[in-house]
């Protein structure tokens, strides 16, 4: 594949992530802080230390963010029950709430969106899904050290002048 290519297709996902992140700002949420929110609905209960290595954030942000959603009441710490000198983080009521209107707004946005493209466009969207699907997991397992030896690996090449 050659690096024109792999640029547009970063390019178009990176777009894609910010113009849909922009919805969390309509709850009152940070990008972040919505996606820890997401992470922890639905996952949690769930360590720190997991949370961090999901989220790929540095310890003091996560932190940070996991303050402040515990302080607007939209998660809690719960006791570890695996080992009881630490804590877990759960959503509340409140923030499944909350969580539940970014996800549909986004949900609403992308499907908005998709009734305005042609037929086309739409089955080959819905087409790549799985091949999306396979990317992101591949990219999150290069970015934390440990690429999947078992698929196949993109060779980027220089495009051509």
């Amino acid at each position: 594949m050659d690096a024109k290519t792999v640029t547009r297709l970063r390019t178009v996902i990176g777009r894609l992530a910010r113009d849909l992140n922009a919805t969390a700002t309509n709850e009152g949420l940070t990008p972040t802080q919505a996606s820890v929110l997401g992470l922890v609905s639905g996952r949690g209960p769930i360590g720190l230390a997991e949370l961090n290595e999901l989220e790929g954030l540095n310890p003091t942000l996560l932190s940070r963010v996991v303050s402040k959603l515990e302080e607007l009441g939209l998660i809690e710490r719960v006791p570890d029950p695996a080992d009881l000198r630490t804590a877990n983080v759960a959503v509340t009521t409140a923030g499944q709430s909350v969580h539940e209107r970014i996800r549909d707004a986004r949900a609403d946005i992308i499907s908005d969106c998709m009734t305005r493209l042609p037929k086309r466009s739409v089955s080959s969207l819905i087409a790549a899904l799985p091949a999306l699907e396979e990317l992101s997991a591949q990219v999150r397992l290069t970015a934390a050290g440990k690429p999947n030896q078992t698929s196949p690996r993109l060779r980027v090449t220089s495009a051509a002048p």
